[in-house]
């Protein structure tokens, strides 16, 4: 709507996971290292925690388009809220072959018969599959974490057949603790924290710049007003971006200034009030 007033390609700040805007960030960086060391080396299981909008799901994404092709199938579980019968069942249907079904919903026996089926058949192709678990903070129980320990014990030529990567909220952490034999099966664990003022700077320009940006829109007080308000979280920065590019686009304006930042952000907190 307003990316040719402000001469961009695209939009900067979209509220998806989009993986070409990505900005290299100390935290995220190092967060990705560790997990494609994670799977590639084809170990057990790992762990990426962090506050809502930090950037998890995105670096999932990442890790997907950067790890080698044999570390396939990749099964990404945005939704584990559900029964354990239920995951592995949809685990099972997940990495069955292509055109194979049980054609009815099946038993936790079948289920997890299905997934060592497949998991010892790609490992021995040279393959190693990888499961992400979004939202673990949100798994139904110890029933479903323990489900999912055991799939760990399935090996080939002495290494599991699959790493699973738990990808949840710090409240994930308090979980695991109290699963000692999951907790220690974690080869890495990653915190993804919020951004400091000097990256939050670079973070704004890099996603102006990749949208296609030739001249400075936000002037330089008006990061640091973003950084005050935000707390650094990603999600939030690009909410309040995106609402300040377009307001100021309808007021006709051609730079985004600091007081533009706090008015959006009262605006949004007023909303949420109402």
């Amino acid at each position: 709507m307003y990316e040719s007033y402000w001469e961009l390609e695209r939009k900067p700040f979209g509220s998806g996971c989009e993986t070409e805007l990505y900005y290299p960030g100390e935290a995220h960086q190092g967060t990705l290292l560790k997990l494609r060391y994670a799977v590639e080396s084809r170990h057990g299981a790992a762990l990426v925690t962090g506050h809502s909008g930090t950037g998890k799901t995105l670096i999932a994404k990442l890790l997907a388009e950067r790890v080698g092709t044999e570390y396939k199938p990749w099964v990404h579980l945005t939704f584990p809220q559900m029964p354990t019968a239920n995951l592995l069942a949809y685990l099972a249907h997940e990495l069955q072959a292509p055109g194979t079904s049980i054609g009815r919903e099946p038993s936790i026996d079948e289920s997890v018969r299905v997934v060592q089926t497949q998991l010892t058949e790609n490992a021995k192709a040279g393959g190693h599959a990888t499961i992400v678990v979004d939202e673990a903070h949100l798994l139904d129980g110890t029933r479903t974490f323990e489900a999912l320990r055991l799939l760990l014990n399935f090996e080939h030529d002495g290494r599991p057949t699959c790493t699973l990567l738990f990808v949840g909220q710090p409240a994930l952490l308090p979980m695991l603790e109290r699963m000692p034999q999951l907790e220690q099966r974690l080869v890495v664990k990653c915190l993804l924290r919020a951004l400091t003022v000097d990256e939050t700077h670079a973070y704004v320009q890099h996603r102006l710049q990749t949208a296609g940006a030739r001249r400075q829109i936000f002037e330089p007080e008006s990061l640091d007003a973003l950084r005050a308000v935000s707390q650094g979280i990603p999600r939030d920065i690009n909410r309040l971006c995106d609402l300040a590019l377009l307001i100021a686009f309808a007021d006709g304006d051609t730079r985004i200034t600091p007081e533009r930042i706090e008015a959006v952000a009262a605006e949004l907190v007023n909303v949420a009030d109402d």
